[in-house]
């Protein structure tokens, strides 16, 4: 007795690319709500601060430079710093996303695995003992600390049986990061003059917005861009192991290498221009899974839109809660993501993504 196998008539789409269908136009119109929240986040930065300005003001300000109002420079002289925040926030979101993919570990975050730290303490001490003072010198000082201290946190949790498991890097991050940042406080406390300057290089902050600094890494921050972006197909196959990402046509080696050069430089740029901000790399791509779920050719772009409006928002706090002066944004993104570094550990299971 033979049977036939019923196929759809007519040519009609099956139900598995109904799915696949429904389910793209979701992630689409999710990202467009996620970009229009991060553009109030944008009217939020240069509306809110000492002085709190009004959305005409704000547009004032930002479509007539010959205006002279006390309120359209106030939004003029915020401009630079929320351009910074989105920067800053985007590279983190993105760096943490391409770091938790390529380890396959949900803990993993340049702030807690030491990345912006080692990229922090290598720019202080290039100033301190070497006088570099421009970004274009700040930035590879900080890609040599942020690349060693990578190196060097993942050679430290791969110590013992089973390997770099995300408690044991989590953990060798911990530490590296502890020992990293008394390195940058000893350096800094006794040269008054830099402990002033450069204080953000402690805890990480926006205040110091400089537009000629962006302008000069912009390029750098491009390429780095487009490596991780471009390396989404293959974090996807690396996702289902070494092997069958092999099997697949996936050049795992270069993959895992350009990818984490485009992390690291990304975290490079970012701790050069705002000092080490942690936690957004954290939070960002973990809240992202959960709404996109794993595929990482949403979950980067989500991650950069989401990791500029994280970044924006909790810099408008910090300058609203303590007027008419402010907390730096690397202490409110430590408020933020501490608690949700406390529930990821909890997690009954959290060997790997």
């Amino acid at each position: 007795m033979s049977t036939t196998a019923v196929r759809p008539s007519g040519g009609a789409p099956s139900p598995r690319t109904t799915t696949r269908a429904r389910l793209a136009r979701r992630r689409t119109v999710g990202l467009v709500v996620l970009l229009a929240v991060l553009v109030a986040a944008v009217a939020a930065s240069v509306a809110f601060g000492s002085r709190v300005v009004s959305l005409g003001d704000v547009v004032t300000g930002l479509t007539d430079p010959s205006s002279t109002d006390i309120a359209s420079i106030a939004v003029r002289e915020r401009l630079p710093r929320t351009v910074l925040g989105i920067v800053v926030g985007a590279a983190l979101g993105l760096a943490g996303a391409v770091m938790q993919a390529i380890t396959r570990n949900p803990l993993a975050d340049p702030g807690i695995l030491g990345v912006t730290t080692g990229a922090s303490l290598a720019v202080v001490c290039g100033i301190a003992f070497l006088g570099i003072s421009s970004p274009g010198q700040f930035v590879w000082f900080a890609f040599a600390g942020a690349a060693l201290t990578a190196v060097g946190v993942y050679a430290i949790g791969s110590l013992g049986r089973g390997g770099a498991s995300p408690l044991k890097l989590a953990l060798a991050g911990a530490a590296t990061t502890a020992a990293l940042s008394a390195l940058v406080s000893a350096v800094l406390l006794p040269r008054v003059e830099m402990l002033t300057t450069f204080r953000f290089w402690q805890i990480g902050g926006l205040s110091g917005a400089d537009p000629a600094a962006m302008t000069q890494l912009a390029p750098l921050a491009l390429v780095a861009t487009a490596a991780c972006l471009l390396s989404a197909p293959g974090l996807n196959a690396l996702a289902l192991g070494d092997d069958l990402a092999t099997g697949l046509g996936a050049h795992v080696g270069w993959v895992r290498i350009v990818s984490a050069a485009g992390a690291v430089m990304l975290c490079a740029v970012a701790t050069s221009l705002a000092g080490p901000i942690a936690f957004v790399g954290l939070v960002v791509p973990n809240a992202v899974r959960a709404v996109v779920g794993p595929d990482q050719r949403w979950v980067l772009p989500y991650s950069m839109a989401a990791g500029a409006t994280l970044l924006l928002v909790a810099d408008v706090v910090g300058r609203v809660v303590a007027r008419p002066t402010e907390v730096d944004v690397g202490i409110v993104t430590a408020l933020i993501g501490a608690p949700v570094f406390i529930a990821i550990v909890r997690r009954a299971r959290i060997p790997e993504l």
